[in-house]
């Protein structure tokens, strides 16, 4: 059984991240090796969640930009990082020792934080319009 970090997950709300992304996460998650290491493409685990290879590869350069996803300097095929923050461990010390060693990364500049988008105002809300009939010209 894995211990997952919740440090990330109480902002996730504040990232802004669609549905689709949301999805591709979920399946990072449940994808993952203790530490947040997942070797799977982007192919297979938008499958695994229903995504086309378009709406995959969309919602992991949101993943991306966001620093929820990681990528090594290599771009390895088929290796993704969770950042240590919603990463799963093996047992509790291995995820104390993570976190520990992730802020510390952070304030050295070598890790980056997880990012939520800067709005100078806040983006506009949906807001769902009653249909109405339109009468055809002629």
């Amino acid at each position: 059984m894995l211990i997952q970090a919740s440090a990330g997950f109480g902002m996730l709300y504040r990232l802004d991240l669609t549905k689709a992304a949301m999805e591709l996460l979920s399946a990072l998650i449940e994808r993952q090796e203790p530490g947040g290491e997942v070797n799977a493409s982007q192919a297979e685990l938008g499958a695994r969640v229903g995504l086309s290879r378009n709406s995959a590869n969309t919602a992991m350069a949101l993943l991306e930009s966001r620093n929820l996803v990681l990528r090594p300097k290599d771009r390895k095929y088929r290796t993704y990082y969770l950042h240590p923050y919603v990463a799963s461990y093996a047992s509790q010390e291995e995820l104390e020792e993570a976190i520990e060693d992730a802020s510390e990364r952070i304030e050295a500049g070598e890790l980056p934080e997880i990012t939520a988008p800067l709005y100078e105002t806040a983006p506009p809300r949906r807001q769902s319009q009653p249909l109405r009939a339109v009468r055809a010209a002629g």
